[in-house]
């Protein structure tokens, strides 16, 4: 039987798909721009029929209604990387949380620490050779499809065909859903004043001919807005989304001076607008790849002039950084920060850097606090901590004292609660 006559023969409606779904699964589900909301929908329905599924997932976007109450005893949610989507039930507790390095999670699949009995993706149509592209969302993906039972796929006329390690056969497939559906896109953030100062500075780090990782949000956007006038730079992140794109079109970004991968740009998940995923498909400058590849520290640090740029809920005058919790509460996840953090610091030439503004709350909350709120997070320890930026300015805490620490952070507070910080540190001790 050819690739073609499995394909056809494998086809059927997301109803059809989810009734080989069976109490006490373990089902992963493709997360990102590739959430692949009709099975979503439909898993939802069937599951009210089943008992004790868990379902494990890193960010997903969309509706999920697998962690509404009304789920309790059919399916549990394992969140990897918690979304506003899911934040809630994790917080009330009908749902758990993993804290794991993104680097790591692949190998929860491969070990059977976290079991995998289908696997539901969303994917392209297949080539000419019967294989299909994973798209915009590589990620942890691969290594679920490896070890499943079963591989449930959403194959979709509009998902872009990505090069690298990114691709499943047919013949792993199951089952079949055709789909001609428009990917989720992010939506485009507004930049404020503080967002383009903390830019500036971020930019002023940088060097022509370094390689960068970077996510999605405001603060990315604002540093490559600043980055119009560098050269040579190269792209190796977990995420990107426009700003990379436009820095690719304009020939900021080149990737010649890479030493891993030269002239490509190596990730492992876009979400953006459609913009992007029409430039990242049939790309040959573009490569996607799991992450326990693009995120292993020993990979990054082969980079020269890795630039790592994360941001951070809150940090304590000795350089504890929380961003993954607001006090004990799950906001999202280790994600690749630390493997980030990690891999810049080992790479010739490597900058890792915390971006953040330097309050909450409409001004309200200073970010940088005496101590972290009772029960929160360190994501990233003060041994790994290198470049603290705010819209004040730029610490460097790597190889400082506690009492040097504290004075360099307290100079990129917001000024209306430096002050306040003064006389906390020498209350306790931390400035004499």
């Amino acid at each position: 039987m050819t690739w073609f006559d499995q394909y056809r023969s494998r086809r059927g409606t997301p109803e059809e798909a989810m009734r080989l779904l069976k109490s006490r699964d373990s089902v992963y589900l493709h997360g990102g721009a590739a959430t692949p909301q009709i099975f979503v929908d439909a898993f939802s329905k069937r599951a009210l029929e089943l008992e004790d599924v868990t379902i494990s997932q890193i960010l997903t976007l969309g509706e999920a209604k697998y962690v509404s109450p009304e789920m309790a005893g059919h399916v549990r949610l394992n969140s990897l990387f918690t979304g506003s989507n899911v934040r809630e039930s994790v917080k009330a507790g009908r749902a758990d949380w993993t804290p794991i390095f993104l680097s790591e999670i692949p190998g929860l699949f491969k070990n059977g620490n976290i079991p995998v009995d289908v696997a539901i993706i969303h994917v392209s149509p297949p080539d000419a050779h019967g294989f299909c592209s994973f798209g915009v969302s590589t990620d942890t993906t691969i290594a679920a499809c490896k070890v499943a039972k079963i591989v449930i796929a959403m194959v979709n006329q509009q998902m872009p065909r990505v090069h690298g390690d990114n691709f499943i056969h047919v013949s792993k497939l199951n089952f079949i859903v055709e789909a001609d559906e428009p990917l989720f896109q992010a939506p485009k953030v507004e930049l404020s004043e503080r967002h383009m100062q903390i830019g500036k500075y971020i930019a002023d780090l940088i060097e022509d001919g370094s390689t960068l990782q970077m996510g999605i949000g405001a603060i990315p956007d604002a540093t490559l807005f600043y980055l119009k006038d560098k050269r040579n730079l190269g792209i190796h992140t977990e995420m990107f989304s426009d700003g990379v794109v436009e820095l690719v079109e304009s020939g900021v970004i080149n990737g010649e001076e890479k030493t891993l991968h030269p002239g490509k740009v190596v990730s492992s998940i876009v979400m953006g607008s459609q913009h992007v995923y029409d430039f990242i498909h049939e790309n040959p400058f573009m490569e996607f790849h799991p992450t326990d590849y693009v995120n292993d520290p020993y990979i990054i640090a082969q980079n020269r002039k890795m630039v790592a740029i994360n941001s951070s809920i809150e940090i304590d005058l000795t350089g504890q950084v929380c961003s993954d919790s607001m006090g004990r509460n799950n906001f999202s996840g280790i994600g690749g920060q630390v493997d980030f953090m990690r891999g810049a610091s080992r790479s010739e030439g490597g900058i890792p850097i915390i971006a953040m503004p330097s309050t909450a709350k409409k001004g309200t909350q200073s970010r940088i606090v005496l101590d972290l709120k009772p029960g929160a997070a360190v994501t990233t320890s003060r041994g790994d901590v290198h470049y603290i930026v705010t819209e004040f300015g730029v610490a460097q805490l790597h190889g400082k004292t506690l009492r040097q620490r504290a004075k360099a952070l307290i100079e990129i507070a917001h000024p209306d609660f430096r002050e306040t910080l003064e006389r906390e540190s020498f209350q306790s001790k931390l400035l004499s």
